[in-house]
């Protein structure tokens, strides 16, 4: 073959360097998807063996509300109500995004419409300290302060749904905030340029074009948040009570998914009924994390679609 031919066909030292990158990439993809598949796999064939091994009905298993897998009840049936677990988790995340959202949009706004240099001197560092204090920190300024204040302020223990919600409103307001930012940030200049050169004030801007136009971002901030929230499990079993029973005002010991397993899953034996309830509440809690993460992605799409 001729030598300038044979030197044409014959691939360049890039393009086996880009040709291996490739094969890495997909290998790395690949073992991802491999160990998410492995932990959905596991996690689920324990938390079912609770309905198809030790004959649970499901519903009964997500409606009633006492949890002693130890025992039975008149009809000699478990006692493995998970619902007073399902409600505080969806009290503690619900209430705490609440809380949090004013303060992170305030926040973000401050540090991006009405003080950007300001804003990120001051609020910017603060923000990454609170992302960078461990989960126990919160939990124990939690118990110390936060409890006996609220002790003090409307009676009883003082543990329950707001202690963990306070918890929590501190825990995920950096998430929140820092996603805030970068959702106005998005904004493209000329909108608000647009809107100042019509006439319209500054408040007016931030609220009709700016907040309207990065409201997306801002639900997949909040929605972020929460999935944060949901999954918290030392901070939130120090101040909550640790109560398996209904909540019936904010102020009485409750506890969550995550604050049940945290206690429990270290006492049991593998394979046993009480082992295989906390691998329920376990998928439980995996499926929810699916489904905020599935939110994420529908507000990010909906959001992508707009011109």
């Amino acid at each position: 073959m001729d030598p300038i031919r044979e030197s044409l066909l014959k691939k360049s030292h890039q393009a086996k360097l880009e040709r291996r990158g490739r094969l890495l990439g997909l290998f790395c993809i690949s073992l991802i998807v491999v160990v998410v598949a492995a932990i959905f796999y596991f996690v689920a064939s324990r938390g079912l063996a609770t309905f198809y091994h030790d004959k649970i009905n499901l519903w009964d298993f997500l409606t009633k509300q006492a949890w002693n897998p130890g025992t039975k009840d008149s009809h000699g049936i478990p006692e493995v109500g998970a619902l007073p677990m399902i409600v505080g988790s969806f009290l503690v995340t619900i209430f705490a995004a609440l809380v949090a959202t004013p303060f992170a949009i305030g926040a973000a706004i401050f540090m991006t419409e009405i003080s950007p240099r300001r804003g990120m001197q001051i609020l910017k560092p603060v923000t990454e300290l609170l992302v960078g204090i461990p989960s126990v920190v919160y939990g124990f300024i939690g118990l110390t302060v936060v409890v006996p204040v609220i002790r003090y302020l409307f009676g009883g223990t003082g543990f329950g749904i707001l202690a963990g919600t306070f918890v929590l409103f501190v825990m995920i307001l950096p998430t929140v905030t820092s996603m805030s930012v970068d959702a106005l940030r998005a904004v493209p200049r000329h909108y608000r340029e647009a809107s100042l050169a019509l006439g319209a004030t500054r408040w007016q801007t931030i609220y009709k074009v700016v907040l309207r136009s990065s409201l997306p971002g801002l639900l997949t901030a909040i929605v972020f948040g929460m999935a944060r929230a949901f999954g918290e499990a030392l901070a939130v079993q120090m101040v909550i009570g640790n109560a398996a029973l209904l909540p019936h005002n904010l102020v009485s010991p409750a506890s969550t998914l995550t604050s049940i397993l945290t206690m429990g899953i270290g006492n049991t034996i593998m394979g046993s009924l009480e082992n295989n309830a906390l691998w329920s509440l376990a998928l439980i809690l995996l499926l929810m994390s699916l489904v905020f993460n599935l939110l994420i992605r529908l507000i990010g799409r909906k959001g992508a679609l707009k011109p």
